[in-house]
């Protein structure tokens, strides 16, 4: 592969170094952490930055711990990261599920989190996850720190609320309070690499309140607040599961591209949101598939 750009590229050794060199920078430098999306798109000529600024050398931004009740997830972590982690695997089953359908274990290994809702590609694999569990991003700028709640971090395709100068240096997500079942199916053309077609998650917590989110059918992923609130505190007998799925259409808005139908997309919802919400909801009673179990 060969990228014929001219180029600076800098490695800063601190975040505030880091911040440093993007005060003030204008639209042609960019940030560069797993490069997965970066990369592919300066090889392809899509974008033609004049810098880069890497942030691989900067301690401490890989972390995947728990801090003060909440799971701390650095900008620089991995998927493979999330898949490492003992604190994933022991209280966010839904997140390592998620992680281990993200394209290969070479794209794994180096992409990260962060990263994928920063590209803010409306087939995004963490965006339905994270809208599911409430995470809050957090970013540091020229202006200070700055929380922004998930639910109000897609503005758009490829377009997020973080704002000039600005470098997302963690997310966070609550610990949840008690045992809970989730589920993440994912609809694409091959295993391996490849975007997701459709996608949907679904958190369940005792007294069956439910939270549900989609992905690559809207201009973002987006939480289903009217399939939520219909299904609270109902169970998952059939006609409840019936009413939900009928509701789907009224919450995304597919598109026909290449590598799908707008219809074929609708209808694929309307089954992994069945499938999704009988699985997590099973997993919350101890009596679901496993979390190993491919739901498409």
């Amino acid at each position: 592969m060969t990228i014929a750009l001219d180029l600076a590229y800098v490695a800063p050794t601190s975040l505030e170094d880091a911040l440093g060199q993007f005060a003030g920078a204008d639209g042609s430098t960019m940030i560069l952490a797993g490069g997965t999306d970066v990369i592919a798109m300066l090889r392809d000529d899509v974008i033609q930055p004049t810098r880069l600024i890497d942030l691989k050398r900067i301690p401490g931004l890989s972390s995947v711990e728990i801090r003060e009740g909440s799971l701390h997830i650095g900008c620089l972590a991995t998927f493979s990261d999330l898949l490492a982690s003992d604190p994933v695997q022991d209280r966010f089953p839904g997140l390592e599920e998620m992680a281990r359908l993200v394209a290969s274990v070479g794209i794994r290994n180096r992409a990260t989190v962060v990263g994928n809702i920063c590209s803010a590609v409306p087939s995004c694999d963490a965006g339905p996850v994270l809208l599911t569990h409430d995470a809050v991003i957090h970013t540091a700028g020229p202006a200070g720190e700055r929380a922004i709640p998930i639910d109000q971090w897609f503005v758009g395709p490829r377009r997020t609320a973080i704002e000039d100068g600005e470098i997302v240096t963690h997310l966070t997500i609550p610990v949840p309070r008690y045992h809970h079942g989730a589920a993440y199916a994912r609809l694409s053309r091959t295993r391996g690499e490849d975007l997701a077609q459709a996608s949907v998650a679904v958190l369940v917590e005792p007294g069956y309140r439910y939270r549900v989110a989609f992905g690559a059918v809207a201009a973002s992923a987006l939480r289903a607040r009217r399939i939520e609130t219909l299904l609270a505190g109902s169970g998952v007998d059939a006609e409840t599961i019936d009413a939900a799925v009928d509701l789907v259409r009224d919450e995304v808005a597919p598109i026909t591209d290449v590598r799908a139908t707008a219809r074929y997309r609708l209808r694929m919802c309307e089954v992994m949101l069945r499938r999704a919400v009988i699985a997590a909801t099973g997993r919350a009673a101890g009596d679901g598939p496993r979390y190993d179990v491919t739901l498409v």
